[in-house]
């Protein structure tokens, strides 16, 4: 019998500045977006939203740090934190939360024990 394993990305992942992208991410690694996200972002690594950057959905990660504007839903196992540029609508389920001072955080936020969330893609 062989092994299964899944292969670990040591590059992140970028989607730039003027990209627009309408669909699902799952991915094992990091993921950096300063274009446009409208769908599901799964990622096994850390998400960084930038301040230019923008997404509509539902994300589940291991931390995040979100610096542009963010609506939906977010679960993240370990620390998610929300820079001085952050605007955040929706709801939050997180282990750890930082957020600085400027920061627009408009919604719920119920924090949770690291191994309550599950990094798999939403059923449909």
């Amino acid at each position: 019998m062989g092994k299964t394993f899944e292969v670990e990305n040591k590059l992140p992942n970028i989607i730039g500045s003027g990209t627009k992208v309408v669909g699902d991410i799952d991915t094992n690694g990091d993921l950096r977006i300063d274009g446009i996200i409208e769908g599901n972002i799964v990622s096994k690594g850390k998400l960084v939203l930038g301040s230019a950057g923008s997404i509509k959905g539902t994300i589940k990660c291991v931390n995040a740090e979100i610096s542009g504007s963010f609506e939906g839903k977010i679960e993240v196992s370990e620390l998610l934190s929300l820079k001085t540029s952050a605007v955040f609508k929706g709801e939050m389920l997180v282990n750890k939360l930082s957020i600085e001072p400027g920061a627009v955080f408009n919604g719920n936020c119920s924090m949770t024990e690291k191994r309550q969330v599950v990094l798999q893609p939403e059923k449909k």
